[in-house]
């Protein structure tokens, strides 16, 4: 299976990548999109004329960001709805309230290298937020993406996946001295092997899913490293806001993806698979597309979820 290749690369912004494409009646939810790589990537998605909800623990400032999309892009149907990822009561109201066919869902809030923390439930909190609770909201509208017929799941992952596969006799940090790095690392490999097994167990109801990396983009995801993520990445790398949902908006968007699901995209193209960490930004780890870890996984999340319910 050769990589998928697109015109676009590292320099594209996700207005660019969708300019053209027209997603009228469709409908989009994308999580924490009240600023940053999120906010963008409502924003492409409402110009392409879908329908687009802001699923946000902060309603407020998701209301501000939809006004200014619908004020950018002319598009009245942008709205936000409260949703926190760490609160199972949260994702089942959310999910038990929408209504109809759902066309893409993008799995965009997280947390990264975050102090120790953990949820009502136990689970460590970048576990939790990044994968556990993206992996709740995408079951729960399993029927209203599978009632679309065509639906895309688009996943952010990272490249800090390279810094940890998943720990599958502690991936609540119970034996091990937390490491926020390495929750971080765990909790992007679970989002590359979510969009791995969701192609395939979902395969039936044209549903595909695709993880990426997004570049390394300040952000409030840098909140917790004083605001320049690990302070590695060289300043030549660095993409802006724009430019960095532009892999986002690709996945959810373009003719490209028709039918192409559980592969993991950087700078808008497939990357290769690597044996060890790259000391890049592109390349993904063979543990993280590996269908054996990813049905584990589902299964352990499911067990997590139902326990929880």
């Amino acid at each position: 299976m050769s990589a998928l290749t697109t015109p676009f690369g590292f320099a594209s912004t996700a207005g660019e990548v969708v300019s053209g494409i027209d997603l009228s009646g469709r409908r989009a939810v994308v999580t924490g999109a009240s600023s940053g790589i999120g906010a963008e990537t409502a924003r492409a998605l409402a110009a392409t004329g879908a329908a687009v909800t802001l699923a946000v623990r902060d309603v407020a400032a998701g209301e501000r960001v939809a006004k200014d999309i619908t004020g950018s892009t002319g598009n009245q149907d942008v709205r936000a709805v409260y949703l926190d990822l760490t609160d199972p009561a949260s994702i089942a109201a959310f999910t038990a309230a929408w209504q109809g066919p759902l066309h893409v869902l993008v799995n965009n809030a997280g947390v990264m290298a975050c102090p120790e923390q953990y949820t009502g439930q136990g689970w460590e909190w970048q576990f939790a937020t990044n994968h556990l609770g993206h992996f709740a909201l995408a079951t729960g509208l399993h029927g209203a993406l599978a009632a679309d017929g065509n639906a895309r799941v688009v996943v952010v992952s990272s490249t800090g996946h390279q810094q940890s596969p998943i720990v599958w006799d502690d991936v609540n940090f119970a034996f091990r001295p937390y490491d926020p790095w390495l929750a971080y690392g765990q909790s992007k490999t679970a989002n590359v092997l979510f969009a791995v097994e969701a192609t395939r167990r979902w395969a039936d109801d044209n549903i595909t899913a695709n993880a990426l990396m997004p570049g390394a983009i300040y952000t409030n995801l840098q909140r917790h490293t004083g605001g320049r993520g690990s302070g590695r990445v060289p300043a030549e790398l660095i993409k802006t806001v724009e430019q960095g949902a532009a892999t986002s908006a690709l996945l959810a968007t373009s003719p490209l993806l028709e039918g192409v699901g559980g592969r993991y995209f950087v700078d808008c193209n497939e990357t290769e698979i690597v044996e060890r960490r790259s000391g890049s930004l592109h390349g993904v780890a063979r543990y993280a597309v590996d269908p054996a870890g990813a049905r584990r996984l589902w299964d352990l999340s499911q067990d997590l979820i139902t326990g929880a319910a």
